[in-house]
C-alpha cells in the first residue's frame, strides 16, 4: 500500500451494476479504533428488488460474525455466479502514514474529516461508474444531523439516511462492513514492513486496538529511541505519544535568537515590532530567511 495514497478497489461485478436497475448503496468502515494498519471504508450496492436474496446470503453486522463466517460470505460475494447479481462492493484503504500525516500535520485534518472524504469518494465512485442509486444507507461518523446535511448537499435527489448501527439495521450496509473488515484484516494479516529490521517480522500484532494485550506487547517490543515506530503505526494515536514520551530519545531545540531575541518562548510568538509611540508596525522576518541572506525581489 502506498504511503500517502488511498486508492478505490472495486469487485470484478460492479461494473456489472451499471444496467439502470435502482439499487441501494451501503457504506460502513473496519479500523477506526486501532493504533496500526490501515482504516478501510466499505461501500456496497444492490438492487433494490434483491433485498431478500441479500439477506439469505448471510449478511450481518460484521462485528457480530465469526472471522470464518465473514470469510465465507466475503468469498461469496466474489466467487458466486448468483450472488454476483445481488451484490457489488468497492473498498478504499486509508494507510496508517497516511492517517498519522493528516492528523499531525500543521493544518490538522481530523478522523471524522478523513472518514467523510472516504465515504464521499466511494459514492462519487459509484456515482461516476452509472449506478443507478436511488438511496444512500451510512453508518454515522460524529453528530448524524451534520454528516447527513453535509451528504445531502452533496448528493441532491437521493435519498439519505445516516443512523447509529446501520450495519445491523441494513442488510447492503452489513455486505460494505463486511467488505471493508475483511479487507483490513488481510491487509493486517498480510503486513510488509518496509523497514529493514528483521525482528518486526517475528512479532505478533495482536488485533491493533490500544487495550489488546498483543498490540501493547508490540508498541513497546517494537519501539525505536529515535524513529519510534515503523511505518505500520499511528503516530497520530494518544497510545503512542505517551510511549513516547516515556521512551524515546529526549531531545532539546534550541532557541533561535533571531525569532525570539533570547527572550524565551513568548517572544518567539511576536510577528511585529514598533520602533517608536506612533511608529507604523514592522514585520519581523523570519530567521529561515535572515539565516540564508535572502532579500525580497521587487523587479522581475
Amino acid at each position: 500500500m502506498s504511503a500517502f495514497v488511498c486508492e478505490t478497489e472495486r469487485s470484478e461485478c460492479w461494473q456489472g451494476f451499471a444496467d439502470g436497475a435502482p439499487c441501494l448503496l451501503g457504506i460502513d468502515e473496519a479500523g477506526r479504533g486501532p493504533v496500526m494498519g490501515p482504516m478501510v471504508y466499505g461501500c456496497a450496492v444492490s438492487p433494490v428488488t434483491a433485498a431478500d436474496d441479500l439477506k439469505e446470503l448471510g449478511v450481518a453486522d460484521s462485528k457480530a460474525l465469526t472471522e470464518e463466517k465473514r470469510d465465507q460470505i466475503f468469498k461469496k460475494m466474489n466467487g458466486n455466479e448468483h450472488t454476483k447479481t445481488v451484490v457489488a462492493y468497492a473498498v478504499r484503504s486509508l494507510s496508517p502514514q497516511l492517517i498519522s500525516a493528516a492528523m499531525l500535520q500543521r493544518a490538522k485534518c481530523s478522523l471524522n474529516q478523513l472518514s467523510h472524504d472516504a465515504a464521499i469518494d466511494l459514492i462519487r465512485d459509484a456515482l461516476h461508474c452509472k449506478i443507478n442509486v436511488v438511496q444512500i444507507l451510512v453508518d454515522t461518523v460524529g453528530p448524524k444531523a451534520t454528516y447527513q446535511a453535509k451528504l445531502e448537499a452533496i448528493f441532491p435527489g437521493i435519498s439519505i439516511t445516516v443512523t447509529e448501527k446501520a450495519d445491523a439495521l441494513f442488510p447492503v450496509v452489513s455486505a460494505a462492513s463486511i467488505a471493508a473488515k475483511v479487507t483490513r484484516d488481510t491487509q493486517l494479516r498480510e503486513w510488509r514492513f518496509a523497514e529493514k529490521n528483521d525482528a518486526l517480522g517475528a512479532l505478533k500484532l495482536g488485533s491493533g486496538y490500544p487495550g489488546d494485550p498483543t498490540t501493547k506487547a508490540f508498541l513497546q517490543q517494537s519501539i525505536d529511541g529515535v524513529f519510534g515506530y515503523p511505518g505500520l503505526i499511528r503516530f497520530s494515536w494518544k497510545t503512542v505519544d505517551t510511549i513516547l514520551d516515556k521512551k524515546g530519545v529526549e531531545m532539546k531545540w534550541e532557541a533561535d535568537e533571531d525569532d525570539d531575541g533570547g527572550k524565551g518562548k513568548s517572544a518567539s510568538l511576536a510577528r511585529w515590532t514598533t520602533t517608536g509611540k506612533d511608529a507604523t508596525p514592522k514585520e519581523q522576518r523570519h530567521a529561515y530567511f535572515t539565516q540564508r541572506k535572502l532579500v525580497n525581489v521587487t523587479n522581475f
